[in-house]
């Protein structure tokens, strides 16, 4: 019984100490990015471009083809039971709003998440086992002005814009199913959408997706400074950015769900 609460007494030591920092970090962040526009230096913008290349235009193949099966499994979901009622052409509806609001930003989030806030924490963490990011403060720069400000401007331009190409391919992946399995016309099935779309349900799948860029940036870039111990380290810290980044992200989609639902 001691032994099991002096574990759970360390974890809680070590999950305040980890907030702390995390804390830290943010601040830090928040500093760097308040101030950096009205410096001499500004922001890095080639380093940034970079970023967006990696974490944007690298991820494209992976975010259509999930987005694009993602459209058309719930277009075939959703026909299996309107089928019934005879009101097939509700699958429009059905298929923009979720993606719009829900199934875009969270999916999208998600692939990002696995793909590229890993990676952010694999290359600090590997630069912090190397000393690199020991050598950047010796010299007089600001390891997170220098290396994580770029990444995270890189995944918060990005990611709004993987989720609006998403949402895009997966209303296309509805159109191909109601097509060629319901027999309703490209242009019919276009028009359903546009006309149960409406503005906010665009702009609260943006929202949640400068959040979400925002929390696996910040996870990744966290996880890789705190990385210690070698190889071993970097790997135990690139897992924990992953699990911590997903885990966030469900718990703040819950968050904006209920209070979109509140708000109506």
């Amino acid at each position: 019984m001691a032994e099991l609460l002096a574990g759970m007494g360390r974890r809680a030591l070590l999950a305040r100490e980890d907030l702390a920092a995390a804390y830290r970090l943010l601040i830090r962040v928040a500093a760097r990015l308040a101030s950096a526009p009205f410096t001499a230096k500004g922001f890095r913008w080639p380093a940034t471009f970079r970023q967006m290349v990696r974490i944007g235009v690298e991820s494209l193949p992976i975010v259509f083809l999930i987005a694009g099966s993602v459209g058309m499994i719930v277009a075939l979901q959703a026909a299996t039971q309107l089928r019934r009622v005879g009101a097939t052409i509700y699958v429009a509806d059905l298929v923009g709003v979720s993606l719009t609001r829900e199934l875009g930003p969270l999916m999208t989030a998600i692939i990002i998440a696995g793909r590229s806030g890993s990676a952010i924490a694999a290359e600090l963490g590997t630069m912090k086992v190397s000393e690199e990011v020991d050598a950047l403060t010796a010299m007089g720069l600001d390891p997170v002005e220098f290396l994580a400000l770029p990444r995270i401007l890189a995944m918060g331009i990005m990611l709004p814009c993987l989720t609006t190409l998403a949402d895009v391919v997966g209303i296309l992946g509805g159109v191909v199913v109601a097509w060629g399995s319901l027999g309703i016309a490209v242009g019919n099935y276009l028009d359903q959408t546009l006309r149960a779309l409406l503005l906010k349900d665009i702009f609260s799948g943006l929202i949640k997706s400068w959040v979400f860029a925002g929390i696996i940036a910040g996870v990744g870039c966290y996880q890789g400074f705190r990385v210690e111990g070698g190889a071993e380290g970097v790997g135990r810290r690139t897992t924990a950015s992953v699990v911590a980044s997903i885990f966030l992200i469900v718990a703040a989609d819950l968050v904006f769900t209920l209070i979109f639902y509140v708000l109506g």
